[in-house]
């Protein structure tokens, strides 16, 4: 197990105080303008499993570049591409400008064989985490289980507010616990990169923890949330797999459609976009 406050090593890079005190209070004045939603993981036309109930994500969230939908189930090669993306609003200037900046890290510092051909990070899922009010009640969810991210290439992230303990985990038997390989705070301003067979195909990665230490408010428009970190991962989608609303079938369309009405109250770029589709929904 290995932990560091800044490193490089073969496909994980971490860099400290990486977004400038200038881009940090921009990112936070994007945030204000933008209104998270929270998803069901399921809808009409793609029900939970036999034995699985209909959940709500952890978490709210927002997506830049294409959104991948939870009841589309998200994007997921080999065989998970089609109509899973669907084409969302742009990165807002300093979010853009960060994102070229890992870019060109990762160019520079992964093997080549790391980066597939016309790689770049166009899109980006904001999470959101902290204390969600269930009954009541405020009740910690900051954390995301152990998964992988499928999108082809290098993954990148920005983290802001309480730095969260971020852990690459081996899973040999489902029923046994799994195993830190490595584990690293992630702290406010930082970027983390990962690429490489060992870190996206090898090893899982979860969000064990985040701390409640930096009593940050955040003015992001969540409902019956209190937010203390907001996470940018930056990822990359073939654009062949990313879909204009009107190009998914319509049994998706209708499955979204709920989450589209809400998200064009507060966004022209989704009231214009999807306008013509919605109203024939």
């Amino acid at each position: 197990m290995s932990k560091s406050p800044q490193r490089t090593t073969r496909g994980l890079i971490y860099r400290s105080q990486f977004v400038t005190p200038v881009d940090r209070k921009s990112i936070l004045d994007y945030l204000a303008s933008i209104y998270p939603i929270w998803e069901m993981r399921y809808s009409a036309n793609n029900p939970p499993p036999d034995g699985a109930a209909q959940r709500q994500l952890l978490r709210p969230v927002y997506w830049l570049g294409n959104w991948q939908f939870a009841c589309l189930n998200y994007y997921h090669p080999p065989k998970g591409i089609e109509y899973r993306c669907v084409k969302a609003e742009p990165f807002p200037p300093a979010l853009q400008r960060l994102a070229l900046q890992m870019e060109d890290i990762a160019r520079n510092e992964f093997e080549p064989k790391d980066i597939p051909r016309r790689w770049h990070f166009n899109t980006c899922l904001i999470n959101y985490y902290g204390n969600k009010l269930e009954n009541g009640k405020w009740v910690d969810c900051a954390r995301v289980g152990e998964h992988r991210d499928f999108e082809p290439g290098p993954v990148g992230s920005i983290s802001l507010g309480d730095r969260a303990l971020f852990q690459f985990v081996e899973s040999k038997d489902r029923k046994a616990q799994s195993q830190v390989v490595l584990q690293q705070w992630l702290e406010d301003s930082s970027a983390q990169i990962f690429a490489s067979d060992r870190y996206k195909k090898h090893l899982f990665h979860r969000v064990q923890r985040v701390e409640q230490k930096w009593n940050e408010k955040f003015k992001d428009n969540t409902t019956n949330f209190d937010t203390r970190r907001v996470n940018f991962t930056f990822r990359y989608v073939p654009d062949e797999h990313i879909y204009d609303l009107k190009s998914i079938p319509l049994e998706s369309q209708q499955d979204v459609k709920a989450y589209l009405l809400e998200l064009a109250q507060h966004s022209s770029w989704f009231a214009a976009a999807n306008h013509a589709v919605l109203e024939k929904l």
